[in-house]
């Protein structure tokens, strides 16, 4: 019988005006069936290409790295496997697209909110401009 767990990770990322975003991922995971984005050293999801090339059998050989703790290793993989890693690397991307969104919506309001401050206090100035 297969157990599923949730699984959480929170990310907090700190603006430059100290004011900090906090990002919590849940996601259910079978722990019998570890992904090639999985590292079987530190269980960091962050595993990565790092080489690849198509083998025989519509298999492709891939150099697999850890960035959390360095692990590598070289394998033959089955196309499933590939697809699965290339949707984790994807919705990884889409992540940080959306983080990076965020991040740079809340950087603007705060430089808005700066710029208005100063306008209301007087500290800009036509030749500021």
């Amino acid at each position: 019988m297969n157990e599923n767990r949730d699984r959480h990770s929170v990310r907090r990322i700190v603006l430059p005006s100290g004011r900090s975003i906090e990002v919590v991922r849940f996601e259910a995971e079978d722990p019998t069936r570890r992904g090639l984005h999985v590292c079987p050293v530190c269980d960091s999801e962050l595993v990565q290409p790092v080489a690849w090339c198509e083998a025989a059998d519509h298999r492709w050989e891939l150099t697999l790295e850890c960035p959390n703790c360095g692990w590598l290793e070289d394998g033959i993989y089955e196309r499933g496997q590939i697809d699965r890693l290339e949707e984790k690397l994807d919705d990884g991307l889409a992540e940080m697209l959306a983080d990076l969104k965020r991040l740079t919506q809340a950087n603007m309001a705060e430089e808005i909110d700066r710029f208005t401050s100063a306008l209301q206090a007087d500290f800009i100035l036509p030749e500021d401009f």
